[in-house]
């Protein structure tokens, strides 16, 4: 996205062939599809029964070294690009066919947020890739068609936001498909209460040509994620009364949200599915990552 001149967290990716590696190195690959091959995945039992197994194995079958260390490298140098020792990151999962016009695997694989320090960051990149066969994933590639073989998973290690205000936009009207709108969903904190649905957010509707906002839906907003300052772990706690009523945006963030998310849509050449975060120190916006969006996609 960075080329779509839009902001982005610094980070870096441990790519689709280092878990290609590491099923081969490890030589654990059989074994997952065997289990796979013997599950009858209409069955809820058998296909949790087998979810739980092969997570356990992907998460407890040693890392190679050298991916290991390639991991550890590209954190310390995160670290010094950033200043900050340990920084605190977002762990986030991407499928290869999460993205495919007429897939949406989206929310099916994790995503940590406060990560920090080396060997947490080893650690969840491994469940991230485990994180590839939860029941909802492998049902949805069977419904799909897809073969669990050329199903693969990246892992995008960011530097975290300390969001006052996070969300949602696509790039289109998710409820009827108009093109000529973007709406944006936001809640006080970290953009998690949104994304999983545990909160109603604020909703922002703008023309895409004027950039007018031609709608604004502020709810009570009762509940906010947020760094826990004394761990550095997500934690919930209540939005404070004088707080709760007030919009999450001001006009000129949902403005100039608006703006990058026509950026990213010109630059991908498709309606788009974004997260993004406003950081409380500094008012910057974020864009955290984007995808095409498919619902309607797939009535075209």
């Amino acid at each position: 996205m960075s080329k779509a001149k839009v902001p982005v967290p610094p980070g870096f990716a441990v790519t689709a062939a280092a878990y290609r590696k590491f099923l081969e190195d490890t030589g654990i690959a059989d074994e997952i599809y065997h289990i796979l091959r013997k599950t009858n995945i209409n069955d809820l039992e058998q296909l949790e029964n087998a979810s739980q197994k092969i997570r356990k194995l992907i998460e407890e079958t040693s890392m190679p070294e050298y991916i290991q260390k390639a991991i550890i490298d590209a954190y310390r140098d995160l670290c010094e690009r950033t200043g900050q020792e340990n920084v605190s990151v977002a762990v986030r999962s991407s499928a290869t066919a999460e993205d495919l016009p007429g897939a949406s695997f989206a929310g099916q694989q994790e995503t940590y947020l406060n990560v920090s320090g080396e060997k947490e960051v080893v650690e969840k990149v491994q469940k991230c890739w485990s994180s590839l066969f939860t029941p909802r994933a492998i049902s949805y590639r069977e419904s799909k068609g897809f073969r669990h073989e050329q199903v693969l998973i990246s892992v995008a290690v960011q530097q975290m936001v300390d969001a006052k205000a996070a969300g949602v936009m696509f790039t289109l009207h998710p409820a009827t498909g108009d093109r000529d709108k973007i709406m944006i969903e936001a809640n006080w904190g970290l953009g998690e209460s949104v994304v999983s649905g545990a909160v109603t957010p604020d909703t922002y509707i703008v023309d895409k040509k004027t950039l007018k906002i031609l709608e604004k839906h502020v709810v009570e907003k009762k509940v906010e994620y947020i760094r826990d300052p004394k761990t550095g772990k997500t934690i919930h706690v209540e939005v404070p009364p004088e707080r709760r009523k007030i919009p999450a945006l001001t006009d000129e963030e949902i403005i100039e949200l608006a703006k990058y998310g026509i950026q990213i849509e010109n630059h991908y050449q498709h309606p788009q599915d974004i997260e993004w975060a406003i950081d409380r120190h500094t008012g910057k916006i974020f864009i955290l990552q984007a995808r095409p969006e498919t619902v309607w996609s797939l009535k075209e």
